[in-house]
């Protein structure tokens, strides 16, 4: 197991939309960075994400030596292993294609590197099953897009050593990252059960024409999303409750919770639903494309995170 500090070459296997986000933020931390992905586009694709990443990532401010050179685009998967201290795995979710290339990925990588999965839902028990060396796979959980979003979610499998996770949790905050180490496999990890909670009642007040999909996306940009980036929804609440805290809030609109609003379950996701969900995100884009959405979220990504920082700091 090498040393946090001394690695200076990762693999990245995989190179779509997480994964290349991953190689973009890798590359910026000053790292050499090995990919493969089977595609046979891949290595076009990479480059362009990278390209399209590289700015933001200026701006942030760069490594020193950090460089888009310090990319290699390998033949094979043990070609983009060999040499790495680290890896990171981020093909598409589908549960036997993880089973099978994780287990792939551990038989050629050197005994006792770490290999981390960017998986958004499946847990390390469930993909761990093929792998002769299961001890050193965990979660590495990342936030589109990852070369901007700090936090990763780490956790391990069943199988998963101990001290796996703990070096997997050092080396992400060693590579700037904000690490939230889970004591347990939670189904949808942390972040995301909040995330896909929000998303459901979106998709029912569409569903039910109660809310437009721009009028729900300015309900939070506008409203609550202004208080999350410093304080969370706890705190947001715990601030709610007055001098009294969240005692307060709890013992006074704790009776609400029973109130009819939420549905927790999954509305039926018809073509009516599916349409009017699409057709609401194409007006509400318009006229910009991806790519210039893109660049407009990461800076705005940059210049909150810069914001909430000097308020932190007084």
């Amino acid at each position: 197991m090498p040393e946090v500090s001394t690695v200076d070459t990762v693999a990245c296997v995989g190179a779509g939309v997480i994964g290349g986000g991953w190689v973009a933020h890798f590359l910026a931390r000053g790292y050499r960075v090995r990919a493969w992905d089977p595609a046979p586009d891949a290595a076009a694709k990479l480059g362009r994400l990278v390209d399209a990443a590289w700015p933001a990532l200026t701006s942030l401010g760069l490594a020193e030596g950090a460089s888009r050179d310090a990319l290699t685009v390998a033949g094979t998967l043990a070609e983009a292993v060999e040499g790495a201290g680290f890896v990171q795995e981020s093909a598409p979710e589908d549960l036997p294609l993880k089973q099978k290339l994780l287990a792939d990925i551990d038989a050629v990588t050197p005994a006792g590197v770490v290999v981390a999965s960017s998986t958004s839902g499946y847990g390390m028990t469930e993909m761990q099953v093929a792998a002769k060396t299961p001890e050193r796979l965990v979660v590495g959980h990342p936030f589109n897009p990852p070369y901007l979003i700090p936090l990763v979610e780490v956790v391990g499998g069943k199988l998963t050593a101990p001290w796996a996770v703990t070096w997997a949790s050092e080396f992400y905050r060693h590579v700037g990252k904000t690490v939230i180490t889970m004591d347990h496999e939670v189904p949808g990890f942390i972040a995301n059960r909040l995330q896909e909670a929000l998303w459901r009642e979106a998709l029912h007040m569409i569903a039910n024409g109660e809310a437009t999909v721009e009028q729900i996306d300015t309900a939070i940009t506008d409203g609550p999303g202004l208080r999350w980036p410093v304080q969370g929804p706890m705190l947001t609440f715990h601030l709610a409750g007055g001098e009294g805290g969240m005692a307060h809030m709890l013992d006074h609109f704790g009776p609400s919770l029973k109130a009819p609003w939420t549905r927790l379950e999954a509305p039926e996701l018809t073509t009516e639903l599916r349409n009017a969900v699409v057709d609401g995100c194409e007006d509400e884009a318009a006229p910009r494309a991806i790519a210039d959405l893109v660049a407009e979220r990461d800076r705005a990504i940059i210049a909150v995170q810069r914001a909430v920082g000097e308020a932190r700091r007084g």
